[in-house]
C-alpha cells in the first residue's frame, strides 16, 4: 500500500521521474528506471530499507573481472574480459603480460559493470577486490584501481581472499548452510577446506606442487593441441576434456599419486611427469617427431582427465570420512561444494557425484561461468563481509596485496594422524 501511494501520488511521481539520486537529470527508460528504484528500496511495515550493494573487482590473475551483487543475490551488472586467447600463443601466463592487459581493460571493464547494473558509484555500499592471492602484478592493477575509485566515491573498501571467494560463491546459486566442505580447483590451487563461516576455514589439505589446471595445460602444450582443430582456441584444460569425451580413458595406465599417503594432500608434479614419458613413447613407436599429433591422442587425454580425477576423489572421500568421524560435519546431508575453473570439468564433477552418493553428501557447484575467475564472486564475497560486519576497512592506509596467503587454519596433520582408509569407489564413467 505505501509504494502504490507512493508511486501514484502526483507530487512524487513528478519529483521523482526528475531527480535521480544527487539530483542528477534522469535518460533511463521508465522501465529501467523502476526497477532501479524497486531494487533501493524493500518494503515492511511501511518502512523503507536500504539495500546493500557491492562493485566486485578481480584481477588475481589473467581475467579482469567486475560486477555489481546486492544482497538478495541479485546480479546487476557484470563484464569481464578474458586474456585466454592471448596467453594460448605465447604458452602460457606471462606476469608482464597479463599486467599490461589488466592495466588497458580494467577501467573499461568496470565501468561496463556499473552500466549494466544501473547503479552509480555513489549508490555502492563498499567496493570489493581480491588482493590475495595471485600473481603480483596482476593483484597490483585491481587494487590500485579500486583504492580510485574508493577515494572517489568515499566508500568503505573490502579486502577480498581469492579462494574464500571462490569458496562462497556456491552460497550465492544455492541454499548452502555453515558448516560444508568445500573443493577448491583451479590453475593456481588444489585445496580441500571446511568453510564454517563467512571467513573461518579449517585447511585439510592441498596441493604439495603444482595445481592441477596448470598440470593439464602442461600436458596439452606437450601434446600440441593447439594444431588439433577442434581445439582451437580452447585452454588447456577445456582441450583435454573435449577430446576424453571420444577416448577410451583405461587404454593407458598411469599411477594416481599418494596412493600410500593416508592424507588429503595433493600432487600432480608426478603425474605430469608420467605423461610426458608416455606422450614422448608413443612418439617414438609413431615415428613421429615432437610436435607432430599421435594417432591416440583422445585415449591419452582420456586416462589423464580420469587419474586426476581419481586422485581428486579419493582425496575428498578421506575429507568427508575425516570431517564426520570428528563431528566437523554432521553424519547426515552434508554438503560438499566444488568450485574453482577446474571444477567446471563435467568428468570430474561426476566422479565427486559418485563420491557423495556413497557419503550421503549433498554436492553443489557453481554454474561453469562462475567457477573460473569472475567478478561476481568477488562482489558476493563483499555482500558477505558487509553483511557479517567483517573486514570492512574505513581508512585504506598500508592496506597491500599478497601473492601467496594461506587459507584458514591448517589441520592437516591431524587428517595425517587420523590415517583413515578410504574404501573403493568405482570411477570409470
Amino acid at each position: 500500500m505505501f509504494l502504490t501511494q507512493f508511486l501514484f501520488r502526483p507530487a512524487n511521481l513528478l519529483r521523482s521521474l526528475t531527480m535521480y539520486g544527487t539530483g542528477e537529470v534522469i535518460s533511463k527508460s521508465p522501465k529501467r528506471y523502476w526497477n532501479g528504484c524497486l531494487r533501493r528500496i524493500s518494503i515492511h511495515n511501511d518502512k523503507c530499507f536500504s539495500t546493500k550493494i557491492v562493485l566486485g573487482i578481480e584481477t588475481s590473475c589473467d581475467d579482469t573481472g567486475a560486477a555489481v551483487v546486492d544482497e538478495a543475490g541479485n546480479i546487476l551488472g557484470e563484464a569481464l574480459h578474458s586474456q585466454n586467447e592471448v596467453h594460448i600463443k605465447t604458452g602460457g601466463i606471462i606476469p608482464l603480460v597479463a599486467q599490461q592487459l589488466h592495466q588497458e581493460n580494467i577501467v573499461r571493464i568496470v565501468q561496463q559493470a556499473l552500466s549494466a547494473s544501473g547503479v552509480s558509484g555513489n549508490e555502492l555500499s563498499a567496493i570489493a577486490t581480491s588482493v590475495q592471492p595471485g600473481l603480483a602484478l596482476s593483484l597490483g592493477v585491481g587494487l590500485n584501481y579500486s583504492l580510485e575509485l574508493v577515494e572517489k566515491y568515499k566508500k568503505p573498501f573490502i579486502p577480498i581472499h581469492h579462494m574464500e571467494a571462490h569458496a562462497l560463491t556456491a552460497r550465492l546459486t544455492n541454499q548452502v548452510e555453515f558448516p560444508f566442505l568445500v573443493l577448491l580447483l583451479s590453475g593456481g590451487h588444489c585445496i580441500l577446506a571446511v568453510a564454517q563461516s563467512v571467513s573461518e576455514f579449517l585447511l585439510l589439505g592441498q596441493t604439495l606442487d603444482i595445481a592441477p589446471g596448470d598440470m593439464l595445460d602442461k600436458v596439452a602444450r606437450r601434446l600440441y593441441l593447439q594444431k588439433y582443430p577442434e581445439c582451437s582456441g580452447l585452454s588447456g584444460g577445456k582441450a583435454i576434456e573435449h577430446l576424453a569425451r571420444q577416448g577410451n580413458m583405461l587404454r593407458y595406465e598411469f599411477k594416481v599419486p599418494m596412493e600410500r599417503h593416508k592424507n588429503c594432500n595433493f600432487s600432480f608434479a608426478g603425474l605430469q611427469t608420467q605423461v610426458t614419458r608416455m606422450i614422448a613413447k608413443k612418439e617414438r613407436e609413431e615415428g613421429l617427431q615432437e610436435g607432430q599429433l599421435l594417432s591416440c591422442i583422445s585415449d591419452l587425454a582420456a586416462a589423464v582427465q580420469y587419474t586426476v580425477a581419481a586422485h581428486i576423489a579419493k582425496r575428498t572421500h578421506r575429507a568427508i570420512l575425516f570431517c564426520i568421524r570428528k563431528g566437523i560435519l554432521p553424519h547426515n546431508k552434508a554438503t560438499l561444494v566444488a568450485s574453482g575453473g577446474v571444477a567446471s570439468n563435467q568428468f570430474i564433477r561426476k566422479t565427486l557425484q559418485i563420491v557423495t552418493d556413497a557419503t550421503d553428501f549433498t554436492l553443489f557447484c557453481p554454474p561453469p561461468r562462475l567457477c573460473t575467475d569472475n567478478g561476481v564472486m568477488i562482489a558476493w564475497n563483499g555482500i558477505e563481509r558487509l553483511r557479517a560486519g567483517l573486514g570492512i576497512l574505513y581508512s585504506t592506509e598500508g592496506i597491500r596485496y599478497e601473492p601467496k596467503a594461506p587459507l584458514g587454519t591448517d589441520i592437516s596433520k591431524l587428517v595425517k594422524e587420523a590415517s583413515i582408509n578410504v574404501p573403493a569407489l568405482n570411477l570409470t564413467i
